[in-house]
């Protein structure tokens, strides 16, 4: 007697699989646009955790899609989409209702560059993550459109964590933010090596101190919101340097393997 086949899965078919990381980027561009309107009715606070959160589903999407094997093209297309909204579109809105507005046509026209910036940078990734993988996939070309968000927000994240009552003489909000947009606007479209992140190794008997960290800097996330976000800025700030030496030792090191090689094979021809 034949045995009836088992039709139950967890997951259905690749099209289902799909379903659930594309929801969860829709999701993140919700939240991405109601960041603008909090920062229309002057609740910048909620406006920065929005994009906050829109930049941690960013950081998720992939993954899952990944994990449970439901990428697809729409997905990736449909992600960059959503990277345009949250960290090119709401950051210029939000920053533009706090100060830029007081520029006038110089600080509109500071966001446009900006929001074009985001852009390019987005589709210089796209056209980019089609290669073969490689050693370079540990960095970025230029900050990635999450990071430029919140750096170029860093003036009023800073102001928001009330850390500028340390300082001795008063900020100047309207060319801090000057400097920022303009920074973040060349780091984006740059060649300029930055972590990704991506792919790091992590020994078995250190996990337990990562797991505590994480937990630890999401704690301190809660409690000290502004303040850990600035610290966060200022110290991604500093790596950019040592990302790019170590970019520059780890190609220099492979193009003695590759020369080594070539001699190798011709010696055996």
């Amino acid at each position: 007697m034949e045995k009836p086949k088992n039709n139950l899965k967890i997951v259905a078919d690749h099209r289902t699989r799909v379903i659930l990381p594309n929801m969860l980027t829709l999701i993140g561009v919700c939240i991405g646009l109601t960041s603008i309107r909090f920062a229309l009715d002057g609740k910048f606070e909620f406006a920065i955790i929005a994009i906050l959160f829109a930049a941690l589903i960013d950081g998720l999407d992939g993954r899952i899609a990944r994990l449970i094997k439901g990428t697809s093209k729409v997905g990736k297309e449909l992600d960059s989409l959503t990277d345009m909204i949250s960290f090119g579109v709401a950051p210029a809105f939000i920053m533009y209702f706090w100060v830029m507005n007081n520029l006038g046509r110089l600080g509109w026209l500071l966001c446009l560059i900006y929001v074009v910036c985001v852009a390019l940078r987005l589709a210089r990734f796209n056209v980019n993550s089609n290669q073969e993988p490689s050693w370079k996939d540990n960095f970025f070309e230029g900050v990635p459109s999450p990071a430029g968000g919140i750096l170029v927000m860093t003036p009023l994240i800073f102001s928001l964590s009330g850390l500028d009552k340390f300082y001795i003489f008063s900020l100047n909000y309207n060319i801090l933010s000057v400097v920022f947009f303009i920074t973040t606007s060349i780091l984006l479209i740059s060649k300029f090596p930055t972590y990704s992140f991506k792919k790091i190794v992590i020994r078995r008997r250190t996990t337990i101190f990562l797991l505590f960290g994480i937990i630890l800097f999401f704690g301190l996330l809660l409690i000290y919101t502004f303040e850990i976000i600035t610290i966060s800025s200022i110290i991604y700030l500093m790596l950019l340097p040592i990302s790019f030496f170590h970019f520059q030792k780890l190609k220099k090191h492979q193009k003695e393997i590759e020369k080594d090689e070539n001699e190798d094979l011709e010696d055996v021809l």
